[in-house]
């Protein structure tokens, strides 16, 4: 890959390079790069926390397409974990066309992505992990990672999360908490955990099943106390507070999920007083927006560590005192974080979050060997060219997204339904206009424990309280009752939203088939990913499938997929989808 000096001087911004090369110097080669360069920092106090969120199992380095549409109620949008686009640049400071700008927005994505290349991938954070590890001392450094981290892939789903906890050995986590961990099951999760090398924390899992041995007891060790560069460390775990809720209940039968703030407040005052710990650490999966409220509510936490959400943050922001951080998703980003820390006192930090540019960074053969025989078994269903897309594939925005349309599309001609539910998962993949669509694209996109789409009847009544129900838990003014994910996608149908209105009157204009929806007419619904088929009637049992197989076989009938990057979602309020704090609009 050939960079311009201009592309140079953005690459030593965001990684903290001293640049000193002539003005007029030749394009320079991305190997020409060192880790040296790449990797400067400055290096702070006795102890480095690195930090990884959300990586869905992502192994091998993948295009990801930040949101064009990132809004939330009015009071939060526009704040961080509510940044989008051109807001999200000037809230940061990101140089237009730069690394940083394609790693941490949408804008100009696919005219990038040709420039940069693809992000993350497991060999290249190991390079980077190893090279902290080197210059701060091993024993100076912990791996942290908040979770989603197992499940996301086929080779995640087909190994039941064993590949992930292999490559998470290799790569050296220390500490984890999780959530879609979960939907393989308390059996499996058990035996996962059994696996790591690495420990799993949580202080708000509590056994609820009367009958149990467990009842009203952790599940997991609420946190663990460290010892690095000549510091006590205490690290509290926080899984997904929502996790019963925002997954099927079977899957975590008997177990107890929520914020639990008080009992964090007691840990807290515990790793304090009893233990006398330098520093105080929440490894967190509640949120970006959610943690925020954590540090308002709880005090003496020095650092946040989140997850959930899928921001990237490239600077921290600071609550109560309480530092929050969090970084990104789909493993396009590593946080380092450089504590001084003694006599109970944390003294000064420094921050950076590093973007895993796959071009620029290169792989531990080690580990890519890893990922390669990991792979291997399923490398023939995974590697099956599926067709092709004429328009770019993304996942990620507050309402509609084209791989999430192209779903629905081939739920609609198989099921035959008149409306079809897409879950607002934010997790997946992106797929440049042009490129070929692969069976592991579509296990990137729905690869989950529960992938079945069912078809029935419901009431137009019941889809209209539904909707209005979800846009509640996406834009509810207070953060602690979201749940972090997007608004579900619709196939077959269009309608209004004032996100500003209150509960059960945001939605309107709802049409399905391009007429006024009929509260008492009976329509065929198709849904996956969700309990939706519960609350319907007449299930179609004949037609049960998985969702994968169902989008497998609608791109190889069609093979070249069109799907247009016009939404079926008018926001009424506000005029653009990525405004900055106080305003509507982009201007």
């Amino acid at each position: 890959m050939e960079i311009s000096r201009r592309d140079f001087m953005h690459i030593c911004a965001i990684f903290g390079i001293g640049a000193a090369t002539s003005a007029t110097a030749a394009p320079i080669m991305a190997s020409q790069i060192s880790l040296k360069d790449i990797y400067a920092f400055k290096d702070t106090g006795n102890f480095t926390l690195l930090h990884m969120c959300d990586l869905h199992a992502h192994l091998k380095p993948l295009y990801w397409r930040e949101p064009s549409t990132l809004i939330s109620a009015p009071n939060l949008t526009g704040t961080p974990g509510f940044l989008c686009g051109e807001s999200f640049a000037k809230h940061y400071g990101l140089e237009p066309s730069s690394l940083d700008a394609y790693f941490d927005t949408h804008v100009d994505f696919e005219t990038l992505a040709k420039k940069f290349g693809k992000m993350g991938g497991v060999a290249h954070i190991k390079t980077v992990l190893d090279y902290v590890r080197k210059t701060r001392g091993a024993d100076n450094v912990l791996f942290l990672d908040s979770g989603d981290t197992w499940q996301g892939t086929g080779v995640a789903l087909k190994t039941r999360g064993e590949a992930i906890v292999k490559v998470q050995n290799h790569i050296g986590v220390d500490v984890m908490v999780g959530h879609w961990e979960f939907t393989y099951g308390k059996e499996r999760v058990r035996e996962l955990i059994e696996m790591l090398d690495g420990k799993f924390i949580s202080q708000n899992v509590v056994g609820n099943d009367s009958f149990a041995d467990d009842f009203e007891e952790l599940i997991f060790e609420p946190y663990t106390i460290e010892e690095r560069g000549g510091a006590k460390i205490g690290i509290i775990g926080q899984s997904f507070p929502f996790t019963s809720t925002a997954n099927p209940k079977e899957f975590t039968q008997g177990w107890s999920f929520g914020l639990r703030l008080e009992t964090l407040q007691e840990y807290v005052n515990e790793l304090r007083d009893e233990h006398n710990v330098d520093c105080v650490v929440v490894l967190s999966h509640d949120g970006f927006s959610v943690d925020q409220e954590v540090a308002r509510k709880v005090n003496g936490i020095d650092f946040i560590l989140s997850g959930h959400t899928h921001d990237p943050s490239p600077k921290p922001i600071i609550i109560n005192g309480t530092v929050i951080a969090i970084a990104g998703s789909h493993g396009k980003y590593i946080g380092r974080l450089d504590i001084d820390a003694k006599d109970g006192k944390v003294n000064n930090y420094e921050y950076k979050l590093i973007p895993i540019a796959s071009n620029i960074i290169p792989a531990d053969t080690e580990c890519e060997k890893l990922v390669d025989e990991l792979y291997a078994p399923y490398a023939a269903e995974m590697n099956e060219v599926l067709g092709r897309t004429k328009n770019i594939l993304y996942k990620r925005d507050t309402f509609f997204s084209t791989f999430d349309q192209l779903i629905n599309d081939a739920i609609i001609d198989e099921m035959k339904c008149d409306i079809s539910f897409t879950p607002g998962y934010r997790w997946g993949t992106t797929v440049l206009a042009g490129e070929e669509i692969l069976m592991d694209n579509v296990y990137e996109m729905c690869g989950i424990t529960y992938p079945n789409v069912y078809t029935f009847e419901l009431k137009g009544e019941r889809i209209a309280k539904l909707l209005e129900d979800i846009a509640d838990n996406v834009f509810n003014e207070n953060p602690l009752y979201q749940q972090g994910g997007d608004m579900s996608r619709l196939g077959g149908a269009t309608y209004d939203i004032t996100v500003g209105n209150s509960t059960g009157k945001r939605i309107s204009n709802l049409k399905i088939g391009g007429k006024p929806i009929d509260l008492k007419k009976t329509y065929i619904v198709s849904s996956w990913g969700g309990n939706l088929q519960n609350a319907g009637e007449n299930l179609q049992k004949d037609k049960i499938r998985a969702v994968y197989d169902v989008t497998r076989d609608y791109i190889k009938r069609k093979k070249v997929v069109d799907v247009s990057n016009e939404g079926n979602v008018r926001v009424v309020d506000y005029s653009c989808g990525c405004p900055p704090k106080g305003q509507t609009s982009c201007n």
